[in-house]
C-alpha cells in the first residue's frame, strides 16, 4: 500500500513540476512583447497632438483657405486645416472636429506670404506660408504649428490653396 502512495505522490509532483515550467515559459512568448510595444505607442500618442484629415467643411460657402500635409494629400482631399477667409478655422485635433476663432489672417498681403493665428481654449495655432511660384492658382507651402497650454508643440508641413 505504501508503495502505491509513493508512486501516486511522485506522479503528482512530476505533473506539478511540468505545469510550473510551462507557466514560466509563457512570458517569453512574442505576443506579450507585442503588447508591450503597443502600450509604448499609445503612451507616445498621448503626449503629442493628433492631427487627423477631414472632408472639406460644409459651413464654408465662398472664399477659403485649405491645407493638407503634402501635395499628394491635398490632391486626395485629405485636409488638416480649412478656414472661411474670415472668422472661423476648422481642424480635427485629438479626435475632435473643432471650429475655432481666426484671430488674424493675412493672405498674401506682404511679399506673397501667408500668415494666420487661431486660438481656442485648448490650442494656439499659427500657419505660415509662401506662394508657390509658377502656379496659376494661389497655392502655398509652409508650416502649421499647434501649441497646447501644457507646453506640447507640434509643427507640420502644409500644402494648400486660398481662393474664392
Amino acid at each position: 500500500m505504501m508503495k502505491y502512495v509513493i508512486i501516486l505522490f511522485s506522479a503528482l509532483l512530476l505533473v506539478a513540476c511540468k505545469k510550473d515550467k510551462e507557466t514560466v515559459s509563457d512570458p517569453a512568448k512574442k505576443d506579450s512583447v507585442t503588447v508591450v510595444q503597443d502600450s509604448v505607442k499609445t503612451d507616445a500618442q498621448k503626449t503629442g497632438i493628433v492631427v487627423d484629415p477631414f472632408p472639406f467643411p460644409k459651413e464654408i460657402k465662398e472664399c477659403s483657405c485649405y491645407f493638407a500635409k503634402s501635395k499628394s494629400d491635398f490632391e486626395n482631399e485629405k485636409y488638416i486645416y480649412a478656414d472661411d477667409a474670415g472668422k472661423t478655422a476648422y481642424m480635427k485635433l485629438d479626435g475632435k472636429r473643432l471650429a475655432m476663432n481666426l484671430i488674424s489672417s493675412s493672405d498674401m498681403e506682404v511679399d506673397e506670404e501667408l500668415s494666420k493665428e487661431i486660438e481656442s481654449d485648448d490650442y494656439k495655432i499659427s500657419v505660415k506660408g509662401k506662394k508657390i511660384k509658377g502656379e496659376e492658382a494661389l497655392l502655398f507651402e509652409g508650416t502649421l504649428t499647434i501649441e497646447k497650454p501644457d507646453g506640447t508643440v507640434v509643427t507640420l508641413p502644409v500644402y494648400g490653396e486660398c481662393g474664392c
